[in-house]
């Protein structure tokens, strides 16, 4: 009997062995023709610091982690009261700077106008000084005829003198006024520099004001708050750090044999661990001309083996713009690119998308 028992046992052993080899050799997968290989890989996003110009103290952040930002959107806002209180003391400058100017301009008009009056005076004193002349020369001629007396003679002839001194003295204001308009116009031409330096620290202020408030470079979603309100930070310190989430990508490594063969734009499927129900279209985007992990020595086809080139399949940004609550980086996966464009995808790596 219990012969019988152990030769039934072995019938059913035998049998399930059977079954079970017709059932592998019916459900193996196709050998590997070369069409396809794959990679272990992150996905990863282009990350964008947004960080302070100058040194100063955080007054305000306006977003929170996981929010979603568009471009030049206000991310957060230095505190910029000092700067404020000098942009106010060079407006003022720039005020005074303008009236300078204006003062300047009045003086010009002013020293033409001297100048004006000095030849109209010149002009007068040279008619003097001809009716001085022609008058002294009439009394030399009366004198030498006893027609006149010696003193009525040297008046005239004192006349003469006073009047070309009148003439030099009128010239000489000419010359004056003409230096004083120079120096006029210097003053024009030095209060316009006034005007000049003082808008140009009113605009560099304002710049800084500006700067001090902190817009996003680019659409995407906040990863991280790096400081909080109130905080100082340094020149150039991090605030915020944004992921834009219109070029994500992973990053996957690929042994010399294959990455050899792979072209950029070839097609890919990345299928994600905590999502494997999901096929997510890509392309091949950057290929590495440089292998990591290489051995010291690669003589020998095994070592060459050893050597992988970095990958980058990219995903189709339109395809991201439909599902900005699902795009999480870090998230790791699989990365399957197809060699042989002509070769149809398995079943298992059609689309399927949520």
């Amino acid at each position: 009997m219990r012969t019988e028992l152990k030769t039934r046992l072995a019938w059913v052993a035998a049998l399930a062995v059977i079954i079970a080899a017709a059932a592998w050799q019916w459900l193996k997968p196709a050998a590997d023709d070369g069409s396809f290989v794959r990679g272990n890989g992150r996905i990863e996003a282009t990350e964008v610091d947004v960080a302070a110009k100058a040194a100063g103290r955080v007054a305000d952040i306006a977003v929170n982690e996981g929010d979603f930002v568009s471009q030049n959107d206000v991310i957060a806002r230095m505190d910029t009261k000092a700067i404020e209180a000098q942009l106010a003391q060079a407006q003022a400058q720039a005020a005074n700077a303008r009236s300078a100017h204006e003062t300047a301009r009045a003086q010009v008009a002013q020293r033409k106008a001297d100048a004006v009056m000095a030849e109209a005076v010149l002009t007068q004193r040279q008619s003097e000084l001809d009716v001085a002349r022609k008058t002294h020369a009439r009394s030399q001629s009366l004198l030498k005829d006893h027609a006149i007396s010696d003193q009525q003679a040297d008046e005239n002839a004192a006349r003469a003198r006073n009047a070309d001194a009148n003439v030099a003295v009128a010239r000489a204001q000419i010359l004056a006024a003409r230096a004083a308009i120079t120096a006029a116009e210097a003053q024009v031409a030095q209060a316009q520099a006034g005007i000049e330096a003082a808008d140009a620290v009113v605009a560099r202020l304002r710049t800084e004001i500006e700067d001090g408030l902190l817009r996003a470079p680019r659409s995407g979603r906040v990863q991280y708050r790096v400081v909080q309100p109130g905080e100082v930070v340094a020149g150039g310190g991090k605030v915020v750090s944004l992921i834009d989430i219109g070029d994500v990508y992973m990053t996957f490594f690929l042994p010399e044999v294959a990455a050899g063969r792979v072209a950029l734009g070839t097609e890919a499927r990345i299928v994600l661990d905590a999502a494997r129900h999901y096929v997510i279209p890509a392309q091949v985007s950057y290929v590495a001309s440089v292998a990591q992990f290489t051995p010291k020595t690669v003589e020998t086809q095994s070592e060459r083996q050893k050597m992988v080139f970095r990958v980058k399949a990219r995903i189709d940004p339109e395809l991201l713009a439909k599902y900005p609550e699902q795009v999480k980086t870090g998230l790791p996966g699989m990365a399957h690119v197809r060699l042989n464009a002509d070769k149809p995808w398995p079943d298992g790596l059609q689309l399927r998308l949520p």
